[in-house]
């Protein structure tokens, strides 16, 4: 019998730090999210990558620490950064497009990162190289080969869009020869570059392609051993709407300072929080967390405001479905 997904519901007192420490990058990626106009150009120094740590830090509760870009790796002190996130308590993750700059495998080991995740959009190199640039595929499996030697815990995001959706499957052997311990689904967001509509291909699913294809691949994966998780999107008629804004603590902090609570709003000024003088700072007047508590038919407030598009409705304007939190997630395996 097939492997069943569940709903991962969110945690109290689970928290995420979703830590941007640059946005500079090697790559153009076709669906990348970062909007430097709203999220800044600069790279944070060593000492703000402390101070804003410690900020975060929280020995009461679990914290998972994310470090992104940008590419986290074109940053010289991330290794710096993940021992001390360690000491600090946090669950540490870098995610890298692949690349690993600076040595990175040589200058942390596993007793201080907890995962290392790297992005592919496709099992090959013609399927994951048009959407990441040319000769990404073959750096990216290279050095996750590199990582899994050296023993670090290794796990991949692949971005589902029309583009890559149809080698899905094709994922799966391949994750097994390179014997990754955990696999990411993720659905493309419709901000950054996919929110200006640069390409007709690179970008999100129907419904009906989602529901036909990520859970039967992620049920594959899972019978192999991998654990497997991906974004709920979707939600049953009998399943309860809840809001990450709500009720757990999730932050998206930039360089520049802005600190978001839902990733859908990045694009924007509406950011709840701002780190001035490394405290964090309530922003005033109408914010992301104004939404929040709303109870629309719908689901997702900031879903039907930002990106409309992805609902149906019936002739009677009811919708067809309703649109979870992006931040619940399904697991299998």
């Amino acid at each position: 019998m097939k492997n069943r997904a569940k709903t991962v519901g969110f945690k109290p007192g689970e928290r995420n730090i979703f830590f941007h420490i640059l946005t500079a990058c090697n790559l153009s990626c076709r669906h990348c999210y970062i909007n430097k106009k709203q999220h800044g150009t600069g790279q944070l120094t060593k000492e703000q990558l402390e101070q804003w740590m410690v900020l975060f830090a929280d020995p009461n509760k679990k914290s998972n620490m994310i470090f992104l870009g940008g590419e986290p790796t074109l940053h010289p002190d991330l290794p710096f950064a993940i021992k001390k996130a360690k000491e600090l308590g946090y669950f540490v993750t870098v995610d890298s497009n692949g690349y690993l700059f600076n040595d990175l495998l040589a200058k942390t080991t596993p007793n201080f990162l907890d995962y290392l995740s790297f992005s592919l959009d496709g099992p090959d190199a013609e399927t994951n190289d048009p959407i990441r640039g040319d000769g990404v595929f073959d750096t990216c499996v290279a050095n996750i080969q590199r990582a899994v030697s050296a023993g670090f815990n290794v796990s991949v995001i692949y971005t589902v869009s029309k583009k890559n959706l149809n080698a899905l499957d094709r994922m799966v052997p391949l994750l097994l020869k390179l014997k990754v311990a955990k696999f990411f689904i993720q659905v493309i967001g419709l901000r950054g570059k996919s929110a200006k509509g640069d390409s007709e291909e690179v970008t999100q699913v129907t419904r009906q392609q989602w529901l036909d294809t990520v859970p039967e691949v992620a049920s594959q994966a899972a019978e192999k051993g991998i654990h497997v998780t991906y974004p709920k999107v979707f939600l049953l008629p009998d399943e309860k709407f809840e809001c990450a804004g709500a009720v757990a603590e999730n932050f998206f902090i930039f360089p520049n300072g802005r600190v978001y609570q839902c990733p859908l709003c990045e694009d924007h000024p509406i950011n709840a929080y701002t780190i001035q003088n490394n405290q964090l700072v309530k922003n005033e007047g109408l914010r992301e967390d104004s939404f929040f508590r709303l109870n629309i038919a719908e689901g997702c407030v900031m879903n039907k405001l930002l990106q409309p598009d992805t609902i149906e409705y019936d002739e009677k304007g009811l919708p067809l479905y309703r649109i979870s939190c992006c931040l619940l997630k399904q697991e299998i395996g």
